[in-house]
């Protein structure tokens, strides 16, 4: 017999279980649960094809082609599935919980597997996560500061010393700015980055409050979901100020070494509110590998901009810490003494 697992039973399932998402490649791609395998039952054209034949010839030709097509692939599937699972513990979704999963999961089941099936597949999933960023009573503290302020690596110190922390440029696999791209993988779909947000965001303790950087609702193309950009706007805010010879080393130790068209790239996007001597100067610098000058000329832009956010902030509380340092430890240890 079926057993169908709401979406909170199945993310619990997957702590000994191995998840299967038997939707087309493309689907998967486009966003899919973190941790899933992609196990389709059908290629993107299959797929195609099947969908054309239900809308021109209706639900019974289609479901003998979609046999058609998946009776040769049967065995393939069940050595799979014995390969990926070992332990013949599997979880099972689709698009929304229908003749697809019903179908791998009859199909594993009469091969011995223990099968739970999503009900409502991911569709439910995604609704699930929607509402669960505007329902978890999390509670936020903003880190904010200008560029090259070192607030990723002020995080990330705070998180060795055991805050929590959500590390969101991380998830956007971008830093937030015109040359946020450098140095960094592909950016997600913005439904990938909504799950692997969520899966960050469940696995806090929510009687603790969870420290964020205080970034734009967009980071790249990917967008911080309405609910929790709403949170965080607030939510109490640090804003630290540290030297600028800081700053400018922060900058440095991030981009020197990388590829430095994709830094004059960067520049480009930015020439209108820099100016054309200003480009042309920090263009200058880069020929001659002079990062600090190059970063110096960005930062004047950037300075410019964050200003104006902070002063359009709608935090209840800022809170307006100067450093004489850039250290992220010392800054990390004094924030989190600043909180309490």
């Amino acid at each position: 017999m079926e057993k169908l697992v709401s979406v909170s039973d199945f993310l619990a399932a997957q702590s000994d279980r191995v998840v299967l998402d038997v939707r087309s490649p493309g689907e998967y791609s486009h966003g899919h649960l973190p941790g899933a395998l992609s196990f389709p039952l059908f290629t993107d054209e299959e797929r195609a094809a099947v969908g054309t034949c239900y809308k021109q010839k209706g639900p019974e030709p289609a479901l003998h082609l979609g046999l058609e097509l998946v009776g040769p692939k049967m065995a393939g599937f069940v050595a799979q599935a014995q390969a990926l699972a070992p332990h013949r513990k599997l979880a099972v979704h689709c698009w929304r919980g229908g003749k697809r999963s019903q179908s791998m999961s009859w199909l594993l089941r009469m091969a011995g597997f223990d099968v739970v099936t999503l009900t409502g597949g991911y569709k439910a999933y995604r609704q699930f996560v929607r509402e669960q960023f505007e329902q978890l009573p999390v509670s936020l503290r903003v880190l904010g500061g200008k560029t090259g302020s070192g607030k990723t690596k002020i995080l990330h110190a705070m998180k060795a010393m055991g805050a929590q922390v959500i590390d969101l440029e991380r998830l956007a696999n971008h830093k937030g700015s015109a040359f946020g791209t450098i140095g960094e993988p592909p950016q997600p779909t913005v439904e990938q980055f909504e799950n692997n947000f969520y899966q960050a965001l469940a696995a806090q303790d929510f009687s603790k409050p969870v420290w964020v950087e205080n970034e734009s609702r967009s980071i790249g193309r990917v967008f911080i979901p309405d609910a929790f950009w709403a949170k965080i706007k607030s939510a109490p805010l640090f804003n630290i100020e540290v030297p600028d010879d800081a700053r400018i080393q922060n900058l440095v130790s991030d981009y020197v070494g990388v590829d430095k068209d994709a830094l004059r790239e960067s520049f480009n996007k930015i020439d209108r509110k820099l100016g054309g001597q200003h480009l042309k100067a920090a263009m200058e610098a880069l020929d001659c590998d002079d990062f600090a000058t190059a970063a110096r000329i960005a930062l004047q832009y950037y300075d410019k901009t964050y200003s104006y956010c902070l002063e359009q902030s709608t935090s209840p509380v800022i809170h307006r810490i100067a450093f004489e340092y850039g250290d992220p430890v010392r800054i990390a240890q004094a924030l989190l003494e600043a909180e309490k």
